[in-house]
């Protein structure tokens, strides 16, 4: 390996001897010291962003004591805690439809889309005639249960039970041929409650 590469162009080492003493920089911040505050540290809660400058033995020795949640109660703990992991902004839970909840905006249609430039002729989405579709796994979990997507829960439901009378081992006097088609309508009818169909 060869020492005159770009790699070992750029490493620092630091000097031998002593190092030189630094004469620039705030006063250290602990009363009645006279060294330079070169080393920063957190004022602490509801001081975010700012900083005590100290010497390098005073800055250990605040390190050492420093508790952020000092004061807080035990509950306030685990709530900043709870809050610290989604970076303390609020949070909705997935699937919520805020137009259901009376958030929407001005000039949305109740149940449709917004149109501020007429490119669709000022035709809005009905939702009554515009059903949302079903996913795919869905409509194949219907299929299986030998359903068509028209098939509304109770449906969905009354067809299963049937299904699982009708291929379960004990109802067939033991005969385990039918087990295979059995463990798929029951894995069909776990992704349409997954769904939300049941």
């Amino acid at each position: 390996m060869s020492t005159h590469s770009n790699i070992f162009d750029k490493i620092r080492v630091k000097p031998k001897g002593n190092q030189p003493v630094v004469d620039h920089g705030p006063p250290c911040a602990k009363a009645g010291c006279r060294e330079r505050g070169i080393h920063r540290a957190p004022m602490g809660r509801n001081h975010e962003g700012m900083f005590f400058c100290f010497c390098v033995d005073h800055v250990r020795e605040y390190n050492a004591t420093y508790n952020y949640f000092d004061g807080m109660s035990d509950e306030d703990v685990a709530k900043y805690q709870r809050d610290a992991i989604v970076g303390h902004r609020p949070t909705w839970a997935m699937g919520v439809n805020r137009a259901a909840k009376g958030h929407r905006e001005e000039g949305h249609a109740p149940g449709g889309f917004r149109d501020p430039f007429n490119m669709f002729g000022g035709r809005m989405a009905d939702p009554e005639v515009e059903k949302p579709r079903r996913s795919y796994a869905a409509t194949r979990a219907l299929k299986t249960m030998g359903l068509d997507e028209t098939a509304d829960a109770d449906t969905i439901r009354a067809k299963y039970k049937e299904l699982v009378k009708r291929m379960h081992p004990d109802a067939n006097g033991g005969d385990r041929s039918s087990e295979e088609r059995l463990r798929e309508i029951i894995r069909a009818y776990k992704e349409l409650k997954t769904a939300g169909l049941v």
